[in-house]
């Protein structure tokens, strides 16, 4: 047909200026990042709820109602799921139960964030198309990650404010941290394979996603909570969460994706030095 034959030099001379529209077109369909995305929030659920219980059983009170405020300010929990994070981390339930649920939730908690340190890694070497950095150099990586996102996500509820300014500094606060997070994790778990300036791209690409994607959680997943909650009670919570989380870790498996083929292809690649180290 005339149109098919149009839509094909159309595409052939779009390809031909911008290289980078073919390559970036190829990378997204073979690299089944959708899977990618969904085993990365498998993980990050796996590995969240047992921290939670840990840090609700072993800290002080000063670091759960921190953690508390973050999550709030996070996802706007409100009613009865505000309520049954009050009673993880408030401290209510009696103290050998929570040490118990605490030391399950450590050991628990220690398998899965490797295994989710683990994906996360393979997440951004395969969007480097790099080949798995061996255990000896990644293992302490894999945990310097968890332990650093712990830290970001605990001190959500002070940049997410802009430190008691307002949502006005608070967003852009939010959105150059995660930059810098993003950044730090690529170069973290890519083992120093790929140099600073191009894993730029992606970091920013990431940063815009999951800040725009932390915007929008307020405004869905209080009233999606309370329902499921009403509804199927904790069965519902985990579908609620994991859904959210399939949502943000796609998002961040696209965006590292693209930022590694905008800086390897025309124009930016001109302007990135790529560095290909043997690793720190």
């Amino acid at each position: 047909m005339a149109w098919t034959a149009r839509i094909q030099r159309l595409r052939a001379r779009a390809e031909e200026r911008l290289p980078v529209l073919s390559e970036l077109t190829s990378r997204l369909l073979s690299a089944n990042l959708l899977d990618a995305g969904t085993r990365l929030a498998a993980q990050a659920f796996l590995a969240a709820v047992p921290l939670l219980f840990a840090v609700a059983a072993f800290t002080p009170h000063g670091v759960r109602e921190q953690l508390r405020e973050s999550l709030q300010a996070m996802f706007g929990l409100s009613g009865q799921a505000n309520t049954e994070l009050q009673q993880v981390l408030g401290g209510s339930a009696d103290d050998t139960v929570r040490e118990t649920s605490g030391a399950v939730g450590v050991v628990v908690a220690l398998v899965s964030a490797t295994s989710f340190s683990r994906v996360m890694a393979r997440v951004c070497e395969r969007a480097w198309r790099l080949p798995r950095a061996s255990t000896r150099i990644a293992v302490w990586r894999w945990f310097a990650w968890l332990l650093v996102l712990m830290l970001f996500v605990l001190f959500q509820g002070p940049i997410r404010s802009g430190f008691g300014v307002g949502l006005w500094l608070g967003i852009p606060v939010l959105f150059v941290v995660s930059t810098g997070v993003w950044l730090w994790t690529q170069r973290l778990l890519l083992a120093g394979r790929v140099g600073w300036l191009p894993l730029l791209p992606g970091a920013i690409l990431t940063a815009a996603s999951t800040t725009a994607l932390a915007l929008t959680a307020r405004l869905y997943v209080p009233n999606a909570l309370n329902r499921a909650l009403e509804e199927y009670g904790s069965f519902g919570l985990v579908l609620t969460v994991l859904s959210w989380l399939i949502v943000v870790c796609a998002a961040a498996t696209f965006s590292v994706t693209i930022g590694a083929v905008l800086a390897e292809e025309p124009p930016l690649n001109r302007l990135l030095t790529r560095d290909r180290a043997t690793g720190e």
